[in-house]
């Protein structure tokens, strides 16, 4: 057996682990010092233990403070998996001993899941009143590399294209089609005919540039001949969509949004569109498996999705998940 490999199989504490990521966050040992309540001389000291017993050189000292070489990188970012994993075993022990069944981390697309994660939650409450979940809205860019490191467990709401998939699991849940939306009042919601041409004088209400939907959008826009104008909004967000397409003359793209919200009741234009997205559905990581409470989490969108179908709601209830591309 190598020094390297003695050492990290024999000797490499959680502390180590901590410690790496704490310089690798602060970059400065006097902060490092000060966040993990010792002195600057015990952090240089026990980095230094680190790096002569691995053999290798984590960090480089510039007048920028301390910069990961490529073997730091490297040994920071499987840390932070560690650590994350060790974090996982501590919640589910502690969730055995308390008595409840276990807690979820779901990343959820806010503009492709707000009906059916909802209605999710309420079911699994209703099986397992003693899971408890923890929901973080966020862009595909933001919660994938968190689904990865296992930071997350599930990841709901729109699918992305496959070949962005990579290690990742997905399960189809709901076909949601995609409408053009205006408010009650809008001009366009008191003619009995819309033509494409019409839409031409308003501004838009847009999901973000290199989001799933922005591109294909503007392609059918385009088809159309309905140049975008450059008065308008980009947000993900269902809920300032709803609000402002109540007090304004612009016109949104939803997937999957009711009109008759009783609260804030739209008006859907009677334009076709193709098929510009796939399926809203539910991915994980094939890496690192499901926990149990994360299977039940599923099986509940699941069921869900028929739910959904069968009172009448968006979208159409597709068959058993699919593997992604490796």
């Amino acid at each position: 057996m190598s020094a390297l490999d003695w050492y990290l199989q024999i000797n490499l504490k959680a502390r180590h682990l901590r410690l790496l990521v704490t310089i690798d966050t602060y970059r400065n040992l006097t902060q490092v010092a000060d966040v993990t309540h010792v002195t600057v001389p015990a952090v240089s000291k026990s980095l230094a233990e680190l790096e002569r017993g691995i053999g290798l050189t984590l960090f480089s000292r510039t007048a920028q403070g301390l910069v990961p070489t490529q073997y730091g990188d490297c040994l920071i970012r499987h840390a932070r998996e560690m650590l994350t994993i060790l974090h996982q075993a501590r919640d589910e022990l502690k969730a055995l001993s308390s008595g409840t069944e276990g807690k979820i981390h779901i990343g959820m697309l806010p503009a492709s899941a707000s009906v059916l994660l909802p209605q999710a939650l309420i079911l699994i409450k209703q099986r397992s009143p003693g899971t408890n979940v923890m929901v973080t809205e966020g862009t595909t860019a933001s919660l994938l590399p968190e689904l990865w490191q296992g930071r997350l467990d599930l990841v709901v709401g729109r699918l992305p294209p496959p070949d962005t998939l990579g290690s990742f699991e997905e399960k189809e849940l709901l076909e949601e089609p995609v409408t053009l939306m205006t408010g009650r009042h809008h001009p366009l919601a008191r003619r009995k005919a819309v033509t494409w041409a019409d839409l031409r004088p308003f501004p838009w209400i847009l999901p973000p540039l290199g989001s799933i939907l922005r591109d294909p959008l503007e392609r059918a826009l385009e088809a159309h001949d309905v140049p975008l104008t450059n008065n308008y909004i980009e947000t993900l967000s269902v809920h300032v969509a709803r609000a402002h397409l109540q007090i304004s003359d612009f016109i949104a793209v939803m997937a999957g949004t009711p009109a008759g919200d009783s609260a804030q009741p739209l008006h859907m234009l009677p334009l076709s569109l193709p098929r510009l997205l796939r399926p809203a559905g539910v991915l994980w990581n094939r890496n690192r498996g499901l926990t149990p409470s994360a299977v039940l989490m599923v099986d509940c969108l699941e069921e869900a999705a028929k739910r959904l179908k069968g009172e009448g709601g968006v979208g159409r209830v597709l068959g058993r998940g699919i593997a992604a591309g490796a």
